[in-house]
């Protein structure tokens, strides 16, 4: 067998059955699907009883863990000579096994990844986080899923990798933050191949409300820190940015309450303000155009300053425990748990 999908699972049934149902009108055949169950309080195992007369799927069940162990625990189970990885918020389009079939009989590699996009039946605020997400304003580009000249890294929601390769590097470690970014780290340093396929995306959910949504970008900062202490020097200046971003938006907010306080009479308190509001502008009009849609703009809006001040300040608590109190990377986030 050539494919085997690993999908872990943690309270998203409904979520599991998109994916299921979007893996079986692949044009492509002959994979398997492993889903595993990282201690879910709502377990899917209904819905995925439900495709077993239609795909080749295997259900596995763990206490909770975190995405890399259930990770590692699909692929001990699996078949394939690659394994997918999957996040269960994505929905595949038809051709997309077949898309990397094709890549990888071109111009075979070791791993590879895709980029992914939003689809038209999601939620405007699903939108307005992808947006937020992929936009050169907010994330540089970096994550917009286009050809690059450096190295490519791919990322768990959508991340194929040559068996042999995954059980030399032994997968993804304990990390409950970043996790698929170290093992694309250690797949590159150990100098295994690893290249993007553009035309291999998904349909990528990624956070259904603005809470879970900064929950997510401020482990992701966290994140950042602990990737930087594993492997020195991967850290760059875009990697910075929301936390600059976050440092200056604070610094203009209290210089305004000081001018506010110090000259009460006066407008001059606007005066700091108006780099916010011009950030703001900037925002709205280009997601506006780009989704045309004035309701995904003002919720763009809001979704770009939670990335950035949510990345900002999860990187900024991470920095000072682990660089200035020293503390190591488990027993300074061990309140932190996957979800």
């Amino acid at each position: 067998m050539k494919y085997s999908i690993i999908i872990p699972v943690y309270n998203r049934p409904d979520e599991a059955d998109e994916l299921l149902g979007s893996l079986c009108r692949q044009t492509l055949s002959g994979f398997e699907v492993v889903v595993v169950e990282d201690g879910s309080s709502v377990p899917c195992k209904d819905v995925v009883d439900r495709y077993s007369s239609r795909l080749d799927v295997k259900y596995l069940e763990q206490e909770n863990g975190g995405p890399g162990p259930a990770r590692n625990y699909g692929v001990a189970h699996a078949k394939g000579d690659y394994v997918i990885i999957l996040d269960s918020d994505c929905v595949l389009p038809e051709g997309y096994l077949a898309a990397i079939d094709a890549e990888l009989g071109k111009n075979p590699c070791d791993a590879f990844g895709g980029p992914d996009a939003a689809n038209e039946s999601f939620t405007s605020i699903q939108k307005a986080i992808n947006y937020s997400m992929t936009s050169f304003f907010t994330t540089g580009g970096i994550r917009g899923g286009k050809k690059k000249m450096d190295k490519f890294f791919p990322r768990s929601f959508n991340m194929g990798i040559r068996r042999a390769v995954y059980d030399e590097l032994g997968g993804f470690s304990k990390m409950r933050f970043g996790e698929d970014i170290d093992f694309s780290y250690r797949i590159v340093e150990a100098g295994y191949t690893s290249r993007l396929f553009p035309e291999a995306w998904v349909w990528h959910k990624r956070r259904t409300d603005f809470d879970k949504f900064f929950k997510q970008v401020f482990n992701s900062g966290i994140a950042r820190i602990n990737l930087e202490k594993r492997h020195p020097g991967t850290m760059k200046l875009v990697h910075m940015l929301p936390m600059v971003f976050t440092v200056g938006v604070l610094g203009l907010i209290v210089c305004a309450l000081l001018l506010r306080f110090l000259i009460p009479d006066e407008g001059w308190f606007m005066i700091p303000l108006i780099p916010i509001m011009l950030f703001i502008l900037l925002i709205f009009c280009d997601s506006t155009i780009r989704t045309r849609s004035l309701v995904i703009g003002y919720y763009a809006v809001i979704a770009s300053f939670l990335q950035l001040m949510g990345y900002g300040f999860g990187f900024l608590k991470a920095w000072w425990l682990r660089c200035v109190l020293g503390k190591d990377e488990f027993t300074a986030f061990e309140k932190n748990f996957y979800d």
